[in-house]
């Protein structure tokens, strides 16, 4: 059994900094990601491309999204979690500064999908969860990991409509220049949420090849079975996020209510991250994290189930957006909690980044 307590752990008022940090970043850099759909139309108009082009770039951005994860996570767990950070939020301001003067499919490519929703990637989930169970203690891993994972819900809850103020006041470039530039507020926070490359817990090895870290991942049955989960947690997410709109519609209710299911679906994302943050600890807390997860997705599953047969009323909407809400993104904390359990903290980075990608594929 890996002891993945670390010696060092923060006191509560460090523990505090590393969750503004950790939950800051996370806020910060999805936040800027997922309002850049909200310039889809803008950016069509502008540069004449099309519909197809434009989101061309968004495509390729989604799945380079996940495929950056477990490379920052491999490099996290070598040279430390700072750099990696610096680099993830340069990346992510850059792509956003530079999509108003693309005007090429190409471009579009470059500067949405490959390095903002690359720099989104570098400086996610993967790097900042690891980095997090590094610097906090066994006992808090739980509640800290929830944290950031709400960060990302705040995030996609705050900067919607603060993106589409600015652009009614000052134009979208002004907006996109704006969203670049609140990303760099996120830098100070890699100080914080440095750590060490190597590893962080006894009985780990130093210099084990990617090829046989990722052949020991996946010879344990469990690990594949997170992995399965995540790419139907994927499919869930990404199916209800771009079509929950249109079922709105075809059940011919009034549009609002789509925007209000959408929000309802943030609103109570981060609660259930926060939620289920603290019911569990990542070294045998309130309740098992398999059970947890388990739990999770069966309340998924059920809340599909009887939505499908419910009449279709506005009130209806709202109360399968608040249960899909609650265990929308519920199910990272256990999953991140498991896989640190598995292999420990010092090799998280990576293993939870592949994890990761098999959710954007379902996605």
């Amino acid at each position: 059994m890996i002891d993945s307590r670390r010696a060092g752990a923060p006191a509560l008022p460090a523990l505090v900094w590393v969750l503004l940090a950790a939950g800051g970043t996370f806020a910060l850099t999805m936040g800027v990601r997922q309002s850049m759909g909200l310039f889809v139309g803008t950016l069509n108009t502008h540069t004449g491309l099309g519909l197809a082009a434009v989101s061309l770039a968004f495509a390729f951005g989604q799945l380079w999204w996940g495929l950056t994860q477990p490379v920052a996570g491999m490099v996290a767990d070598r040279v430390g979690a700072g750099r990696v950070l610096i680099a993830g939020v340069l990346l992510v301001a850059l792509g956003t500064a530079l999509t108003p003067f693309m005007s090429s499919t190409l471009g579009l490519t470059f500067a949405i999908g490959v390095l903002a929703a690359g720099g989104a990637g570098i400086a996610g989930p993967a790097v900042l969860m690891a980095a997090t169970t590094r610097l906090v203690s066994a006992r808090h891993r739980g509640v800290a990991v929830g944290v950031v994972n709400a960060g990302g819900s705040f995030g996609q809850f705050v900067f919607a409509p603060v993106a589409q103020g600015i652009t009614a006041a000052a134009g979208w470039a002004a907006a996109l220049q704006s969203l670049a530039a609140f990303t760099l507020l996120a830098l100070p926070a890699a100080w914080v949420l440095r750590t060490r490359g190597g590893p962080a817990t006894v009985g780990t090895t130093v210099h084990a090849s990617v090829a046989a870290t990722l052949a020991r991942a996946f010879a344990l049955p469990s690990y594949r079975w997170l992995c399965a989960g995540f790419f139907v947690c994927g499919f869930h997410v990404a199916f209800i996020a771009t079509h929950l709109p249109g079922v709105v519609a075809s059940c011919q209710l009034p549009p609002e209510v789509g925007a209000w299911s959408l929000g309802v679906i943030g609103l109570f994302n981060i609660l259930g991250s926060l939620a289920i943050g603290w019911a569990i600890g990542f070294q045998g807390g309130r309740w098992r994290m398999k059970s947890l997860l388990a739990l999770l997705y069966s309340v998924r599953a059920l809340t599909v189930l009887v939505f499908v047969f419910a009449p279709k009323t506005t009130t209806t909407m709202l109360i399968f957006a608040a249960m899909i809400g609650f265990t929308y993104l519920a199910t990272v904390p256990p999953t991140a909690g498991l896989v640190a359990r598995f292999f420990g903290p010092s090799q998280m980075a990576m293993l939870f980044g592949v994890v990761m990608l098999w959710h954007q594929i379902g996605g």
